[in-house]
């Protein structure tokens, strides 16, 4: 068996306050595998996305990123493979023009100049976002500013994709086109997101989180048809999902 590249073993956090966030965690994730973590809020998803960067490390168990171990000796390692979209894309969006905002991991990763261009310029092709390399981004729209964050992740080359809440503030057409351009993307997939809905589309398989536990894990169709075990969890079944599963 090919050794998954990303492998959660009993994994658990503990807040410094003592709150227990994430309770023995196991879990294996094949290469381009598409992953929806879905949970109410509180349940872990966001402790559980800070992991895979090494911004929150575990209190117990393990957790390895292309047979690279979370800890702190190796987060540059770790972080090279995983690019993370936060929620709110102004967190990742500070610099003067798109430009300055996709080169910013580079510059800082020490890439050539000649080879600089290039790479903005692709990773904005490839979000349909190259005609606002000269705008500032307080000025672009919601759906436009999700984009530029996007290209900026993607320029760095990361294996892994790890996303919080992509859909959040978007209107319809913003969120119609991130999913086509999602499903265009061969990177393995980590989405956190309460839009049901959105996850159906863009990922195989589902994860329900519940008081900091793994309570489901399977291809997303079955899971999301199992009204009893999304109501367990404070969840609502995606449209035409109704009482008796898929219609």
């Amino acid at each position: 068996m090919n050794r998954p590249i990303i492998e959660a073993k009993e994994l658990c956090y503990t807040y410094p306050d003592g709150t227990a966030a994430l309770k023995d965690i196991s879990f294996r994730i094949a290469q381009g595998g598409s992953v929806a973590l879905v949970g109410e809020n509180g349940a872990g998803k966001s402790s559980l996305l800070q992991h895979f960067t090494g911004c929150l490390l575990p209190s117990a168990g393990t957790l390895s990123i292309k047979g690279t171990m979370v800890e702190g000796k190796n987060l540059k390692a770790v972080r090279r493979a995983v690019g993370m979209l936060f929620q709110n894309p102004d967190d990742q969006l500070f610099m003067p023009t798109v430009f300055d905002d996709v080169a910013f991991g580079l510059l800082n990763t020490g890439t050539p100049e000649n080879e600089l261009e290039t790479r903005v310029m692709e990773a904005l092709g490839t979000v349909g976002a190259a005609h606002l390399r000269a705008r500032p981004p307080y000025r672009l729209s919601q759906g436009e500013k999700r984009a530029v964050a996007i290209a900026g992740v993607l320029a760095m080359g990361p294996d892994i994709l790890v996303m919080d809440e992509p859909t959040s503030g978007l209107d319809p057409g913003s969120r119609r086109r991130l999913i086509r351009l999602l499903k265009t993307f061969g990177h393995t997939k980590v989405i956190a997101t309460h839009d049901m809905d959105f996850a159906l589309e863009t990922c195989e398989r589902a994860m329900v989180i519940h008081r900091g536990r793994i309570s489901a894990d399977g291809p997303a169709r079955v899971i999301f048809s199992d009204k009893a075990l999304l109501e367990r969890a404070s969840l609502e079944p995606p449209r035409g999902y109704g009482p008796t599963g898929c219609p």
